[in-house]
């Protein structure tokens, strides 16, 4: 024995105090001349640790605390819960873990990106879908990164992915003998997407109003502007005239055989403009967007014709009838509407608002079964007005049923069904369906699908926003895969 000394540990709180324990040492000297330790002090099991200057139990509160909310917030956690600590010492608990080195590939991995920052950086995380649990995270996204963790992770029998074509041939290169399984939720989104874009295309579909007899569009001009091209004082408003004219002297110029390029500087347009204008064969198109936008006063102007008709004129008043049903807009919106009533004693009453592109969306990718009522009939109204839009969820449900009952032996059938559809955005889905065939008709066909990834993703989210952005990529690693 060389010599004593005293030593201080600081535990566990006991009752919400901090406990210090002091401890009696004794130091050792080493006879043997070789040893590189002259001296070494003992140590008392399950409480002390050479160099620590906290107990083991009260490390590991840290460590577990450093795990759950890492710095600021496990600091003022630790101090509630008597154990005072610096943040810079929760953090440095968390990058003292052991590194998790995988002992073998697991066999059905699931893969998918995640952004460090949007649109700029991005990582990947990779998880084991047997356990859900994340087996590492990699810095960037490309092929290259991913091939080289399988080549040095060999053993992975089944990859499931998302549609990125990087990950598809990342995992080509690294693992040539793993089935590659497209994810469903991706490939209903990307469904989901294509609707949502025919739906905008075909949106002068969704108005419920009667279409024009032929003796009325015998009679009207083409150009003739809708009712809703006028303003609440019934004057022509400027952007239906102004587009009304670019797109007659638009087209006047193409018929000379003008280019675009031409017409640009002629008219001085961008060529954008120029283009958009030359594509579109009548300017209700170009309408489209600004004839029907919808208003918060929509739902209200039935009851406000009917009560104009029943002699109450006073805008105030009917505002304030109007706000006990939910209004929540000003008296001056009612106002702007009503002064187009000034001089009538009746009114007709304002047909019911055609439905949103995105409730229309909603309603086609919507099982038929679990539809409201109400809205089951107004999407029969418009895919009976649309046949566009009805050839579109015959192939939406179509889909579905292959997705639910996993019948991916039905993919080339649908393929070629929908790429006769004279439908552009659902053409070039079912192309890109060709060009990933093989994933596709795997995640149509079995039970393998990257919902856990995706967690995996959400719970990254919430552990950045935790961290304000702040932590580098080391420590982002250590949290994801030691959760607490």
């Amino acid at each position: 024995m060389h010599g004593r000394y005293e030593r201080t540990v600081r535990d566990t709180a006991v009752g919400g105090a901090e406990v210090v324990i002091r401890l009696r040492i004794r130091r050792f000297l080493c006879p043997e001349f070789a040893c590189p330790a002259m001296t070494f002090a003992e140590q008392v099991p399950g409480l002390t640790c050479p160099h620590g200057r906290f107990s083991l139990p009260r490390k590991e509160a840290m460590t577990a605390i450093a795990r759950a909310l890492a710095g600021r917030a496990g600091a003022r956690l630790a101090r509630l819960l008597g154990m005072p600590v610096n943040r810079m010492t929760l953090l440095r608990s968390l990058r003292a873990l052991p590194g998790s080195e995988l002992a073998a590939a697991p066999s059905v991995l699931g893969v998918d990106d995640f952004a460090l920052k949007r649109g700029n950086v991005y990582g990947t995380v990779l998880v084991d879908m047997n356990t859900h649990r994340p087996v590492d995270l990699l810095p960037g996204r490309t092929s290259a990164t991913f091939a080289a963790w399988l080549e040095d992770h060999p053993g992975t029998q089944v990859i499931c992915r998302d549609r990125s074509g990087s990950y598809a041939d990342g995992a080509r290169i690294g693992a040539p003998d793993a089935l590659q399984v497209a994810d469903r939720f991706h490939l209903w989104h990307n469904l989901t997407e294509v609707v949502d874009k025919t739906v905008r295309a075909h949106r002068a579909c969704l108005d419920e109003a009667p279409l024009p007899s032929a003796e009325t569009e015998a009679a009207e001009p083409p150009d003739t502007p809708r009712p809703e091209a006028r303003d609440a004082n019934g004057r022509e408003r400027r952007l239906v005239t102004r587009t009304i004219e670019r797109h007659a002297a638009v087209h006047a110029l193409l018929a000379e055989g003008a280019s675009l390029n031409a017409i640009s500087r002629q008219l001085g347009l961008v060529f954008r403009t120029v283009r958009r204008f030359a594509h579109a064969a009548t300017p209700d198109e170009l309408l489209i967007g600004a004839l029907h936008r919808p208003t918060k006063l929509d739902d209200y102007k039935p009851y406000l014709a009917r009560r104009w008709n029943e002699g109450c004129h006073n805008a105030a008043q009917l505002h304030e009838e109007i706000k006990a049903q939910g209004w929540t807009g000003c008296v001056r919106s009612v106002q702007r509407y009503m002064e187009a009533f000034r001089g009538q004693e009746t009114v007709t009453p304002a047909p019911a608002p055609p439905p949103k592109p995105r409730h229309v969306t909603g309603w086609i990718m919507s099982h038929p079964q679990g539809l409201d009522p109400d809205d089951a009939v107004r999407l029969k109204a418009v895919l009976d007005q649309c046949p566009e839009l009805d050839a579109l969820a015959r192939h939406v449900r179509n889909f579905a049923q292959m997705m639910v009952h996993r019948e991916g032996h039905r993919l080339d059938g649908w393929i070629t069904a929908a790429s006769t559809e004279r439908l552009p955005a659902l053409g070039s889905f079912a192309r890109s369906l060709s060009h990933d065939h093989a994933a596709v008709r795997a995640g149509l066909s079995l039970p393998h699908s990257s919902g856990a990834v995706e967690g995996t993703v959400n719970k990254i989210k919430m552990l950045k926003r935790q961290m304000f952005g702040r932590a580098n990529f080391d420590l982002l690693r250590i949290r994801v895969l030691y959760p607490i």
